[in-house]
């Protein structure tokens, strides 16, 4: 669940906005080996410094990555400053409205499947487990549970009984297509976010409504 901030992914988007910058992406991306500031210059009919300049934007965003290398057949000394050359990065920036995070129900349930391919558990005895283990990686690692749900895209806000309410459900699709199982998952990795954050002021609860996440947060009496 670790992701760049919504704001530097929406800035690396954002900068592929620009027609010329998209036609230097386009190019790195579709290229068989990395691409250097003349071949980029040359291939798109501009000048070296235009070229340069859209490159180094793309990879201050994340897209390219930056490697530095001689031709082939020059080396030692004399053979000058090695060539700035560009590649696509190898991971994705993605931005949804509202924050979706389809790819860890797929890689929780990916994990599941092959433990119980190697050793015979049930798949869903071991889906909860391994939810529950990355919800308390995730939540140790934001420190407090209001941090990791917001980081989450859960848009927490209190209720009026004191409850903590999901106002985002980041699998929302698959959840309405396989409810019983998509939900049990989010139960179980939002149980593991509470234990990791190492808050006991709530335990997360399947309470489904409508326009909001299954699990609400409800407080421990005398917590």
């Amino acid at each position: 669940m670790t992701l760049r901030p919504l704001p530097d992914r929406v800035a690396a988007l954002a900068a592929l906005n620009d027609p010329a910058r998209r036609a230097v992406f386009d190019l790195v991306a579709r290229a068989a080996t990395s691409v250097s500031r003349d071949a980029a210059a040359d291939a798109l009919g501009v000048s070296r410094r235009v070229a340069a300049f859209h490159l180094d934007r793309l990879a201050e965003q994340g897209l390219l990555v930056v490697e530095y290398r001689r031709p082939p057949g020059r080396g030692g000394p004399g053979a000058g400053r090695p060539a700035k050359l560009y590649r696509r990065a190898e991971d994705e920036v993605a931005v949804s409205v509202p924050e979706r995070h389809y790819d860890l129900v797929g890689g929780l349930l990916a994990a599941a499947v092959q433990e119980s391919i190697n050793t015979g558990a049930a798949v869903r005895e071991v889906l909860h487990r391994t939810a529950y283990d990355t919800g308390k990686t995730v939540g140790a690692a934001a420190g407090t549970l209001l941090a990791a749900l917001e980081d989450a895209g859960y848009e927490p806000r209190q209720d009026h009984d004191g409850a903590v309410v999901l106002g985002n459900c980041p699998f929302h699709r698959l959840a309405r297509q396989y409810t019983a199982l998509v939900c049990g998952v989010n139960l179980h990795l939002l149980r593991g976010v509470t234990d990791g954050a190492e808050d006991a002021s709530c335990l997360a609860e399947l309470d489904p409504g409508p326009g909001r996440c299954c699990v609400r947060l409800l407080p421990v009496p005398g917590a």
